[in-house]
């Protein structure tokens, strides 16, 4: 790319960075719409620490230049990160864009963004002189603001092997395909031995940042669906009171009732 560097590897690639203000990327299909004069650019897609998709005893580890087709087409990639990834865009973009660039983007529009928040995903931060692991919302802060240091990238994605199997997802846009959301919605819900151990929600698109307010699914740990049902008016109250949404051109009102539908939805799919 022209005033910009090609990387081999994962050791080179943190070198540029180190010594440079290269921005990184490995799909560009937000880059190309940008006008940039004088940025440098660092390509990563050639990176083969950056390409696969593999699973330990804890988690399934995507790579941030893994392509939202190969997660469609890899075994290892749960269902719902594969339903949300489907309603991205068309194939062409697909093909090119990559799970670190969605949230390196730094839109809170960002369809896999909103599954990573719900499913307590984290991700794997490199630098030259050090490696972290941080959760999903310690990197995406809100638009365009991330928690990344000079130097840092984003080389994997976390997802739990576990804890993913009940559901739910939804994009609310314009038109039924490459819609940019008005609203995004995941939810995880967990349930053992009649009592609910999660009920994970996550908001995208509704304002500046991704939303999940654990400090109210606390109140339905422990319960059983029955009982969850007996307290979900206060509790689809205390969301109607929190969830922030902003100016958009469908309206703010709009945007807090679609929220409060689908959280309904969600928690109607699973009993409560």
């Amino acid at each position: 790319m022209v005033n910009g560097y090609t990387a081999s590897s994962l050791k080179e690639a943190l070198t540029i960075l180190a010594e440079t203000n290269a921005v990184p990327y490995a799909g560009g299909t937000d880059l190309m719409l940008e006008n940039r004069p004088g940025v440098k650019y660092l390509f990563l897609k050639k990176i083969p620490e950056l390409r696969s998709i593999t699973a330990d005893e804890r988690y399934i580890r995507i790579g941030a230049a893994v392509t939202f087709t190969e997660a469609l087409a890899s075994p290892l990639v749960p269902p719902l990160m594969k339903e949300a990834v489907s309603h991205i865009a068309a194939p062409a973009i697909r093909n090119a864009g990559t799970f670190g660039g969605n949230i390196g983007n730094g839109s809170d529009k960002a369809d896999t963004v909103v599954v990573e928040f719900a499913a307590d995903a984290k991700a794997r931060i490199v630098s030259k002189e050090k490696e972290r692991i941080a959760d999903i919302d310690k990197v995406f802060l809100s638009r365009k603001h991330l928690g990344l240091s000079d130097g840092e990238l984003i080389a994997e994605i976390l997802l739990p092997r576990k804890g993913l199997e009940r559901y739910a997802y939804t994009k609310v846009g314009g038109r039924q395909s490459q819609a940019v959301s008005f609203v995004s919605f995941a939810g995880v819900f967990g349930l053992e031995n009649g009592r609910i151990t999660n009920a994970a929600a996550a908001f995208g698109a509704a304002g500046d940042a991704v939303q999940r307010y654990r400090d109210i699914e606390k109140s339905l740990i422990g319960k059983t669906p029955d009982e969850a049902k007996k307290v979900k008016a206060d509790y689809l109250r205390a969301y109607e009171e929190r969830i922030l949404v902003n100016q958009s051109r469908v309206g703010p009102e709009y945007q807090r009732i679609v929220c409060l539908n689908l959280l309904n939805d969600f928690l109607s799919r699973f009993g409560v």
